[in-house]
């Protein structure tokens, strides 16, 4: 076993968490028969915004929020499943390795990742965060604690657990891979045009790990204006030293401006949630008086988006716009995975039919050959992500219309769309795009009794969720 270094933050003992689940079985086992199971976390990075959540009845997983072990040697980590990411990372970097991909925001949960979806720079060589997971506690909902692993009695929950955003039960463990990393990264930011886009994307994320980069990611900050960016490990700090994006410069604003850069891995992981992306701009974050002001702590994406709640929650922005005659808005935030060779007529489109920019384009491909029957993407293929978080002027009668146009042109070009956000199919389609059959095989064994609400009720909020 390997001695922990000093700057490590202290890790959960195996018994402290078996001690912090058999509490949570308790609780859950003593709630009136036919509750909904509900467990509570403190942040929340989907973008469903109804009436006011009543979060009393939730079950406290705050003793479920840490790692448990990291094996720099054997590169595997094993974590609580609602550790987030900003902690699952202080904790493994310290011993010089990080998991294979690590979503952009620092409080979505692993757990979350999992049973949701998380992509990020590294995804075109290590595919999405599920991916990395070698075993799981899963608590059903029938209140048993079960390991899934890929070969067991339980693989078919392992392979439908991803996208089934906590309709089959909740990760209370995980054992992940992790890869090692150097203190820095270097990056290079190059001008891309639009004819050339999937040609150069194809061609970075084809070649092999000796001569590729580590990440690979890309920025549209205006229609024909397009970077990709190319970061690789390093020892070496730079001539000036690291730039820091996290007081009065941004990240994003630097894309167009310095062709290389360097950054402290740290520094590199985290580099979009300083000012979630480019959104913060919306909320003044960007303007440097404000900015001056605007305490280092509270910059970052969590606070941006309890703004955000509150504002959908009481309409602060819509009256004022209403008060002053202008049109409502429609909150168009969206992440839809395209496959490349289709990325250039779904720019043509987005830029046409809705109109916002900067977004964010990130290649991923499977890491292997194992497909996942709720997010059904094709092994060996590559595709783009692309993440588009703004709002655009409603239509008049039509407030959702911007995203089912999204929606129509996702299907049209043999894409998928991340659930973390509004949804607007219909039942009908919605199962014909995430495989309702496999989806119903996996509830009738797992949540027999209807204790978990169903995929397409949570997440377009048609029934109790």
């Amino acid at each position: 076993m390997s001695v922990a270094p000093l700057d490590a933050p202290p890790l959960v003992s195996p018994a402290t968490h078996a001690a912090a689940v058999a509490d949570l079985l308790r609780r859950f086992r003593a709630l009136p028969a036919g509750t909904r199971m509900r467990l509570g976390k403190k942040s929340s990075n989907l973008f469903r915004f109804g009436g006011r959540e009543q979060i009393t009845d939730r079950l406290d997983t705050s003793d479920l929020t840490g790692v448990i072990s990291v094996d720099p040697v054997g590169l595997t980590a094993e974590v609580q499943g609602m550790t987030t990411y900003e902690d699952l990372v202080a904790a493994t970097l310290p011993y010089g390795v990080m998991p294979l991909v690590v979503p952009q925001l620092k409080t979505i949960t692993l757990g979350g990742a999992v049973t949701g979806l998380g992509i990020e720079s590294t995804s075109f060589r290590h595919g999405l965060p599920h991916e990395s997971v070698r075993e799981m506690d899963i608590l059903t909902a029938d209140g048993d604690v079960i390991t899934i692993t890929p070969d067991n009695e339980h693989a078919d929950l392992y392979r439908g657990f991803p996208n089934s955003y906590g309709t089959l039960g909740y990760a209370l463990r995980l054992v992940i891979d992790v890869q090692p990393v150097k203190p820095y990264v270097r990056i290079e930011h190059h001008r891309v045009d639009t004819a050339d886009l999937e040609k150069q994307i194809t061609q970075v994320c084809d070649l092999d790990v000796a001569d590729g980069p580590d990440f690979v990611d890309a920025s549209v900050l205006a229609e024909g204006e397009q970077y990709l960016t190319l970061g690789w490990f390093t020892d070496e700090p730079g001539p000036a030293g690291p730039s820091d994006y996290t007081g009065q410069k941004i990240f994003w604003r630097s894309i167009d401006r310095l062709p290389t850069d360097v950054l402290t891995v740290h520094d590199y992981i985290w580099r979009w949630d300083t000012d979630w992306f480019w959104c913060s701009r919306a909320l003044g974050a960007q303007n440097p008086v404000v900015r001056l002001f605007w305490p280092r702590r509270y910059r970052r994406s969590d606070v941006y988006r309890r703004l955000v709640s509150l504002d959908r929650r009481y309409r602060f922005s819509g009256r004022i716009r209403g008060l002053f005659g202008k049109p409502q808005e429609e909150l168009v935030v969206q992440d839809v995975e395209i496959p490349v060779e289709r990325l250039a007529e779904f720019l043509e489109a987005f830029h046409r039919d809705i109109g916002i920019a900067p977004f964010w384009l990130c290649p991923l491909r499977l890491r292997g050959q194992t497909t996942w029957p709720l997010y059904p993407m094709k092994a060996d293929e590559l595709y783009v992500n692309v993440g588009f978080w703004s709002s655009v002027e409603e239509v008049p009668g039509q407030p959702d219309a911007h995203n089912r146009r999204i929606e129509e042109l996702v299907a049209e070009l043999g894409g998928h769309k991340s659930l973390y956000s509004t949804v607007h199919y219909d039942e009908r389609e919605f199962w014909e795009h995430y495989n309702g059959p496999a989806y119903r095989a996996l509830k009738g064994r797992y949540d027999p009794h209807g204790r978990l609400p169903d995929l397409y009720t949570k997440v377009t909020g048609s029934g109790r969720a």
